[in-house]
Parts: C-alpha cells; structure tokens; sequence
C-alpha cells in the first residue's frame, strides 16, 4: 500500500529514501541530436520501444501484463471522456498554508503502463541526462527530484539534484503556471508553508508522482531552453519503470511542446520502433513533403488529447462489411502510450471475421489470450497468410499495415490480432504506427503518416 502522498512534506527534516543506480543496457548511449531533417529549429532524440533492449523498463515481463495496464489506461481515457473521475487508491496530504492538513483526492489520469517509448532529455545547468517516459497523452513533465522527501521509484541512473543546477528555481503559488496545473494534471495545485506550488500528477493504473513546480533549463543536445516549467518529484510511485520521470506532449500550455514552440515551433514527430531497433522523437520543424495528412478533430471532452477521424478499413483490399458512419460512431484518440488498437465493436468485429477468414487453411487458430479472441499459432513474421490490411482517415491519409502492425506476439508460439474492441472511445495505438513516421503539426491541425520512419 502507498504511503499517503506527500505525507512526509511536514517532515521536513526527514531522511531521503536512498535510491540505487541501475545500470541501464544502453547507458553509455550518447545523446545523438542529429537534425531529422537539417533543419535548425529542430531536435533529433532516439527513440527506444518500452520493452526494447536500450530501455530502463522491464523487458521480461509478461505480455499479460502489458495488456492488464493497457486496458488500465483505456479506462483511465473513458473516465476522462466522461467528466467522471474513478476511484483513486491514494489522496494527497501536504501542510496547506496555515497549520491544518489538507487532503485532496487525486483525479487519475492516463495511465502510463508499460506501453510507452523512451527517450533522454538534459536537464539543468550543467545539463545532465535523464531517461523519460513519452506521453502524448499527458501534459505536465516531471521527474525525480533528490531528496525524494517521500519516496522515489528506482530509476536507471542519478536522480536530478536542483541543488547541482545554477538555473534551477522553484515556483510561486501566484504564478500564472501552478494555477494552469488543474488543467495539466487534472488535480488542483497546492500551496506549501513556504509559497511554493505543489503539482499534483496521477494515472489511472493508481501511478503518481507529487512534488514542486519548478523550473529550470532542459536541453536536447546543443539545443537548450531556460525556463522550463516541469514538477519536480518527491513522491513518485508506480509504473514508470526506472525511467527517470515522464515527458508530457499533450495539447497543454504546461506540454512540453507548448513550451518549447516559441523556440521550435507547434509541432514533433516520432517514428515507433520495434523491440529490435530504435526509432526517433523530432521536436520542431520538419519536411511536410511525404506524408498523407487527416485534419486533428476537436472534442470538447478534453481538449489536450489528440483526435483523429477514422474512415475505412481494408482487408486483402476488400472494405469490411460495416457502414461509414460505423467508423466514427465513437470518437478516435491516436496515442502514443497504448499497445492494442480500440475499434467500434461492429468494425473490430468486421476486421476479426475478415482476417480470421483470409488465414483461414493456412494458419490454425489458437486459443484467446486475455482480451485478444483472435489468436493463431506461430509467430507473425513467419506466417505467410496475412493480409493486406489498411487503415484510412478523413482526409485521405492511409495506414498500410504490415504483419508486425496487424499481428502482436504474445508468446513464443502465439501470435493474435493486435485489436480489440471500444466502449467508449475508438484509440489508434502504438502496434499500429511502428515503423511508421508520425507528425502532429499542431499550428496546422493535421496529423501526417509516412511508411517506413525506422525499422
């Protein structure tokens, strides 16, 4: 059971948790910023798959699992959606101004699971380099902070000490940033004795990280920007694996994004890598030539998520049996942090009998797995039956799948259909844009796919 949160910002005199550095397979990896496309208002981040061999999370863990949290952070997503807030395991307890306690209950978030890629990013003056969560579902940054006055999961590497950083400065409870932290974080900021503001950041798979908004100067390589505004953790628990904390990308002015784009501009890419290679994270400006473009919906449920309008779905180069207003009778997120593709359960349903029946005398069935029903036996790069199976967007904009995008291997003799069905909202995961290149041009309101970003 986890402490209550920040229950030990009163002990002030309290002695850190210590922590232990891990060493991590690829951390004598140099930070490589190459320009993605020789542009100078842009950073270039390697990009690494969750479970891949250059990651801090855990590689071996059960593909079970993966979906217990993915299907975590689904709920987590329809809870947002509806403007409901579902149990928390935890409440926040800090000294509020005054002498009293206060207690705040924690909204959960999008959960962060074991599904999201990882990246580096510096920190600080001198800048040093941290391991970090890619969320494009979440908007506050945030990492470990020494002297984790509460506690701090064990992470690959040193945990960011302010006290190393010239630039480094906590901020103020008036400033305009601690009262934007309730539409970041979806919980209200708090107040310490001291006049610092308190960021409260939670997930919906019971993850949380506490502590002070600060800011400080975050570098990409040569490529630094003072005053960024990030939570610096001092209770932190939960899912993040030994990532050092979590890189918020949503359509928040609290996003890294958002801050950064006076410097680099309204937009990034990424290209999602196996498990067997690296992709990349672009930051800035970048090549519009060679992508297939859908327009970026607006929902006024949440306006930081990324939505999108699905179209159309092919298999063998047959439409699926369903009608076009099938495929928008729920609304499409495209997130970065979720494994398995949500459909609306007449298209998903469509998509497993069409499959099913184009591998059908070629490839035995298996039994189910978990929230997968439709399972084969085999590995998918070996299976010769696939499909051809693409996946369209208003706009015109096409997802072209290959057997890794349609097909996930859950075990060393079972591979299934990398889709399941929606309740409440259709989601574009991250199995499907694996090696795709995938731009979110936000100043233009688009959403541009290209084949074959990175292996």
């Amino acid at each position: 059971m986890a402490l209550p949160l920040l229950l030990a910002f009163s002990l002030l005199f309290s002695v850190a948790t210590p922590i232990r550095d891990v060493t991590d397979a690829c951390s004598s990896e140099v930070m490589d910023f190459q320009h993605l496309n020789h542009s100078s208002s842009a950073v270039h981040l390697p990009l690494h798959h969750p479970r891949g061999p250059c990651s801090p999370l855990s590689a071996d863990i059960p593909f079970s699992a993966v979906l217990t949290h993915d299907a975590a952070r689904i709920a987590s997503f329809a809870a947002r959606l509806a403007k409901k807030s579902s149990p928390s395991s935890a409440s926040a307890t800090t000294q509020a101004a005054g002498s009293s306690l206060a207690s705040v209950p924690l909204t959960p978030g999008t959960s962060v699971g074991v599904g999201n890629y990882v990246t580096r990013m510096g920190l600080g003056t001198p800048a040093k380099p941290y391991i970090m969560v890619v969320d494009t579902g979440s908007s506050l940054t945030w990492l470990q902070c020494s002297p984790c006055r509460v506690s701090c999961h064990r992470q690959s590497g040193p945990v960011f000490d302010p006290k190393t950083s010239s630039s480094y400065a906590a901020v103020s409870c008036s400033s305009p940033q601690c009262d934007g932290l309730s539409t970041a974080t979806l919980n209200p900021a708090v107040c310490s004795p001291s006049n610092v503001c308190i960021y409260q950041a939670s997930y919906g798979d019971s993850s949380f990280s506490v502590g002070y908004l600060s800011k400080d100067t975050v570098s990409f390589g040569a490529n630094s920007v003072p005053n960024f505004y990030y939570g610096c953790g001092q209770d932190n628990e939960g899912l993040f694996g030994r990532s050092a904390g979590l890189m918020g990308l949503a359509r928040n002015k609290l996003s890294l994004l958002y801050q950064l784009a006076p410097t680099l501009g309204y937009s990034f890419s990424y290209c999602l890598p196996s498990t067997s290679s690296s992709g990349y994270l672009s930051i800035g400006s970048y090549n519009p030539g060679g992508y297939s473009y859908t327009p970026m919906v607006s929902n006024t449920l949440d306006d930081s998520l990324y939505f999108i309008s699905l179209s159309g779905m092919t298999v063998a180069g047959k439409p699926l049996a369903v009608s076009s207003s099938e495929y928008t009778s729920l609304p499409t997120i495209i997130d970065s942090g979720t494994v398995i593709t949500r459909l609306p359960t007449s298209v998903y349903t469509a998509l497993s009998k069409a499959v099913a029946a184009a591998m059908k005398g070629s490839t035995k069935r298996a039994a189910a797995y978990s929230i997968l029903d439709t399972c084969f036996e085999g590995q998918a790069s070996k299976l010769r039956a696939v499909p051809a199976v693409s996946m369209a967007f208003s706009g015109g904009a096409t997802l072209k799948l290959s057997a890794g995008n349609l097909l996930v291997d859950v075990d060393g003799a079972t591979t299934c259909l990398a889709f399941a069905p929606a309740r409440s909202a259709a989601i574009i995961g991250n199995t499907q844009q694996q090696t795709f290149s995938v731009v979110y041009d936000v100043k233009s309101n688009r959403i541009g796919f290209a084949a074959a970003g990175c292996s």
